[in-house]
């Protein structure tokens, strides 16, 4: 009875709480924290086994690493290494470095007995950010697929790999035994660790697809799903037995599935589990939260937790600027992983059974982590708030219009010369659209010829939704900047989901962005002009008309198959460049075969 009593306090928290700090603009994040300090055992104490509440929901946390594994290709993955062991490593280790500096003075100064080896541990275990926090407050945001939440999962996905040498190190820098069990029943080396890795990623690849095509043929939905989450959770289980991260299992799963034609099935079965015990984990977190020991040191836990986050903030503003982030994205990044994270605690408990930090100490740390996790949403806020419209400085350009004509089929974004030609025929063909463009000038522009268009960003999606976007057919993108098309388009398919997506693409490489989202149909600005230009000047040059159609025409067909063939290695530049390289001299071979057909 009792642990149903449990679900039915958890359900309500998420039924009632939550949607209260959605609606206040607060985010579900705080609302979960604020749930858990309530029914836990310093609040209410309707529930009071906090640690098997964490347990259980780590579930949440795999799941999470599991979809975004599904949503990034094992090729995309692997242009990520720069930003992963670069950025990311200067993360960690200036970090951990500053942290363990200013222990040690502080130490010194207050003629503490905390070694320097305990502020050592202390550095590594507080470096970490958490993956659970970060990953869900930049999702809610629609903030993963901009510049600045790429950086944030690169430097997260560090993280996830460094806690294995750091668990690794933990035994071997003390002499006193044990007081329990280590952190894994079969713990290996970091080397063997790779190994078997490597070996799970080769024998998944060939493996988890024969396996859901198996379970495809049983036409059974329950067993579908049961299916991806024993891959998930069997994958992460598989990791945890051999002493590595159970969340980088779960993403190398979801890696590994990130070709297949079930991605989308599954994405859509794993969901409302991942969100479910996701919240649970954020219950947890709230719950876990020591007020006794936070009234008694007060001044302390507030000393520490602010340093704690401005030290990160710091570092992480830094390497923002590094990766030349514009000021407010380094802000956003520094913001979203200020904070200590769920890694800190597993790191400490181990740091505890082996002697090395004493359990007093681990477990203040832990309340400045928990402290510095609930704090995160509310910095964001902040910065939200109070510092991004003044960074941009909002008051010194006109608000964005609000969209009050009635529904359209079709939605423009982007009302330059591209968006300017599609509206007009439109308009001969009576259909009516809605108009948006960020630029006021453009709009201002616009609107002395007597057209309606809405100043606006499409990048909201408290714009598109006033524009009415759940009930339009059609949105097409016709924006300038590649990234910003990119991120509408994505914000359209999170959110939108039957809106059919036409996008203007500068270049290949935009191309190749826009594939990896539902796109109906994309246009190349300058290729078919270019193209109708060249068979122009062949006429030019004296060549007949049917045979410059012919062969431009051609030509036009064969680049975009040559277009989706470089796409499978758009993050290979030397077998992009073969590929290339052959469709050229198939091209030749065909006019040049044709040439001696019409000269025979």
């Amino acid at each position: 009875m009792t642990q149903i009593f449990e679900v039915m306090v958890f359900l309500t928290c998420a039924v009632l709480i939550v949607p209260l700090f959605k609606k206040w603009g607060l985010g579900t994040v705080i609302g979960y924290l604020v749930a858990g300090t309530i029914v836990g055992p310093f609040g209410l104490a309707l529930i009071t086994d906090v640690d098997q509440i964490l347990h259980i929901s780590e579930l949440g946390v795999v799941l999470l690493l599991f979809l975004i594994g599904l949503e990034l290709e094992p090729r995309k993955l692997w242009s990520m290494k720069v930003p992963v062991f670069g950025y990311g490593n200067a993360q960690l280790i200036l970090t951990a470095l500053l942290v363990f500096l200013l222990l040690a003075a502080l130490n010194h100064f207050t003629q503490d007995s905390q070694s320097t080896l305990v502020s050592g541990v202390l550095g590594c275990a507080l470096a970490l950010s958490s993956t659970a926090f970060a990953l869900q407050l930049l999702s809610e945001k629609n903030q993963l697929v901009t510049d600045h939440g790429q950086l944030a999962f690169s430097i997260l996905l560090l993280q996830d790999l460094a806690i294995i040498p750091l668990l690794a190190l933990l035994p071997l820098l003390s002499q006193a035994p044990p007081t329990s069990q280590t952190f894994s029943m079969f713990a290996v080396s970091p080397g063997w660790a790779l190994v078997l890795v490597i070996m799970l990623i080769g024998l998944g690849h060939y493996l988890i697809c024969p396996f859901f095509k198996f379970i495809a043929k049983t036409r059974n939905q329950e067993i579908f799903t049961a299916a991806a989450l024993l891959i998930a959770i069997g994958t992460a289980v598989l990791m945890s037995l051999i002493g590595l991260s159970m969340s980088l299992g779960a993403f190398i799963a979801g890696v590994l599935l990130a070709e297949s034609e079930y991605k989308h099935e599954v994405e859509a079965n794993i969901q409302p589990f991942k969100g479910l015990l996701l919240g649970l984990f954020f219950i947890a977190v709230g719950m876990s939260l020591d007020w006794t020991m936070v009234q008694n040191q007060t001044g302390m836990v507030a000393l520490c937790t602010a340093g704690l986050i401005s030290i990160k903030f710091v570092v992480l503003l830094i390497i923002g600027k590094w990766a030349k982030l514009s000021m407010k994205s380094a802000l956003y990044l520094a913001a979203s992983l200020s904070q200590g994270g769920e890694f800190a605690f597993v790191l400490l408990t181990t740091a505890v059974s082996h002697q090395v930090v004493s359990p007093q100490i681990s477990a203040f740390w832990a309340v400045v982590v928990t402290l510095s996790m609930m704090i995160t949403p509310i910095l964001l806020l902040f910065f939200e708030k109070i510092i991004f419209p003044r960074l941009v400085k909002e008051e010194q350009r006109p608000q964005y219009d609000a969209v009050t004509q009635p529904e359209s089929p079709v939605i423009i974004a982007g009302f330059g010369r591209f968006g300017q030609i599609i509206a007009r025929i439109l308009h001969i063909k009576k259909i009516a659209f809605t108009a948006l463009d960020s630029n006021f000038e453009q709009v201002d522009f616009v609107r002395q010829y007597g057209d309606k268009i809405y100043y606006g960003d499409a990048t909201r999606l408290e714009l598109l939704k006033s524009a009415k976007a759940d009930q339009a057919r059609v949105l097409l993108v016709a924006v300038d900047d590649i990234d910003t098309s990119v991120q509408i388009v994505a914000l359209a398919n999170k959110n939108f989901p039957h809106l059919k997506v036409y996008a203007r693409a500068r270049n290949r490489k935009h191309v190749h962005q826009l594939m990896q989202h539902k796109v109906e149909g994309f246009v190349r600005e300058t290729f078919l002009s270019s193209v109708e230009m060249a068979k122009q000047l062949l006429q030019g040059l004296g060549m007949p008309f049917h045979e410059a159609d012919t062969l431009t025409r051609t030509f036009r067909e064969y680049d975009e198959q040559l277009l989706h063939n470089q796409y499978q290695y758009k993050d290979d530049l030397s077998k992009s460049i073969d590929v290339t390289k052959q469709a050229a001299k198939e091209l030749e071979t065909l006019f040049k075969i044709d040439d001696e057909k019409r000269s025979s």
